[in-house]
């Protein structure tokens, strides 16, 4: 997959840190392996070690830099063909005021019991929320803050 320069945050010899290429959410950033495998257990020791190091640097920067309520970060599998990736997901104060605000994702209410969960969502509720919104929706929410060029800057900055 061809990724144009002005999306790529950070390179090394394993690995590739670029802003995600379809998501508007500003600092939805991928950690994507050099190697073409897609499981941990086929990466070289070398790439191994430095996975390690560079998701710390990374979370530190985009938390200096982005200061989210949260920072998700997930490996998912569902592209066949795609190297082994990792996302790094920001969740701001706003972002999650823009899911309680939708009420289509109320829905996600029946599933379980908010008598037995910690908080009243999760990391999976509003995983699906950046996903769909502000990923796949023709007209996506109203970015509060910095858009993506600044924050790839600043993110770049603090690595």
């Amino acid at each position: 997959m061809h990724i144009p320069g002005e999306y790529i945050v950070h390179e090394s010899e394993h690995w590739i840190v670029n802003h995600h290429l379809t998501s508007r959410l500003p600092g939805y950033l991928m950690l994507g392996s050099r190697a073409p495998v897609d499981s941990l257990a086929d990466l070289p020791d070398q790439a191994l070690a430095d996975m390690g190091r560079l998701m710390a640097r990374l979370q530190r920067a985009m938390e200096q830099a982005l200061a989210p309520k949260w920072l998700y970060i997930g490996r998912f599998g569902h592209v066949p063909g795609c190297p082994l990736h990792f996302h790094f997901i920001p969740v701001h104060d706003w972002v999650e005021a823009l899911f309680w605000a939708d009420e289509r994702y109320r829905a996600l209410q029946q599933f379980g019991s908010l008598e037995h969960a910690l908080s009243k969502t999760d990391g999976a509720e509003l995983t699906l929320f950046v996903w769909r919104e502000f990923g796949e929706s023709p007209t996506p929410p109203k970015v509060l803050g910095r858009g993506i060029p600044e924050v790839i800057a600043a993110v770049r900055e603090r690595l």
